[in-house]
């Protein structure tokens, strides 16, 4: 059958170019006179050597024009497409009931199709003869088998939902012996700041025992009480870094500093002072910024020659 389905393409079809090729590589694969036969946009590719664009194109103009009907409740193997060429049908059933009223009729005596000659209804397909050429109703028709059942029997035991590893719960308000936030230290350690006799450098303020010993050892009066200040100062900045600890560590180690402390030159400004007579420089100066306010601190120290 697939001769005369053929050639009603050739004699009788408006298709052109590419669209003309799918309709011939379809007719070529028609089985019966139900004019039935299925295939993918791949082969169709294949044989008119087209794009899947242009193939997809081509059946769209193919079945807008009523020479092309596709199937959507059949399927052939891997799922491909199930196509109908409807006027080859009528033209087929035509003949064979011309034939059966009259066996001598030949096939060029019959009329040529027209319009007004309906093709078989799709409920009159021969099931039985589709399945022999590998081509069956879709699952979940009625004629097909029954869709399986993905999400389980009635009967099965619900899904469990389970919790993920690793993941507990957690009372949003934390309990009475640990801190809420966990960089928060615990009252009472080590470097908590209500730690009694535990304080930073910058906090530490240097007692009448460690100002009595300056006096005592010659540092005061060697240092001059703006000397002093600076020495203070720099210790200050260099133990900014360091943790906090007792104030007798920190005053053991303020008396080390000043008693290594240099001796200002004679006539040589202060060169940790800063401009405007203040010798103490502001916590957290670099040394860039040490040395500029020293040089800031010499132009505006007096000469004598103004």
């Amino acid at each position: 059958m697939s001769g005369q389905a053929r050639k009603w393409v050739w004699e009788h079809s408006a298709s052109r170019g590419t669209a003309r090729l799918v309709l011939l590589s379809i007719a070529d694969r028609i089985p019966d006179a139900q004019c039935v036969a299925y295939a993918s946009v791949a082969e169709l590719m294949e044989r008119t050597n087209a794009s899947r664009n242009a193939v997809r194109s081509s059946l769209a103009l193919l079945e807008d024009a009523g020479e092309l009907e596709i199937l959507d409740g059949y399927e052939g193997p891997q799922h491909s497409t199930v196509y109908r060429m409807p006027r080859p049908a009528a033209w087929l059933a035509k003949v064979a009931a011309a034939q059966k009223a009259d066996p001598e009729l030949h096939v060029e005596d019959i009329e040529i199709l027209t319009d007004s000659d309906p093709a078989p209804a799709l409920e009159d397909l021969d099931e039985e003869r589709l399945r022999k050429h590998r081509i069956r109703p879709k699952a979940g028709s009625e004629s097909g088998p029954r869709r399986q059942n993905l999400t389980g029997s009635k009967s099965a035991p619900p899904r469990q939902n389970l919790t993920p590893p690793r993941v507990r719960n957690r009372p949003l308000s934390g309990s009475e012996t640990d801190p809420q936030n966990c960089s928060e230290p615990k009252v009472n350690r080590r470097y908590s700041s209500s730690a009694a006799g535990v304080t930073s450098a910058m906090d530490w303020p240097v007692d009448d025992a460690s100002l009595s010993w300056a006096q005592q050892q010659g540092h005061l009066a060697r240092l001059g009480e703006q000397g002093l200040q600076a020495a203070d100062a720099k210790w200050r900045h260099y133990r900014a870094a360091w943790s906090p600890r007792p104030a007798a560590d920190w005053a053991a180690d303020w008396q080390s500093w000043i008693a290594r402390e240099h001796t200002p030159t004679p006539q040589r400004p202060n060169l940790y002072a800063l401009p405007g007579g203040n010798p103490t420089p502001q916590a957290g100066m670099t040394k860039a910024d040490l040395h500029m306010a020293a040089l800031l601190a010499a132009v505006d120290e007096p000469t004598g020659t103004e």
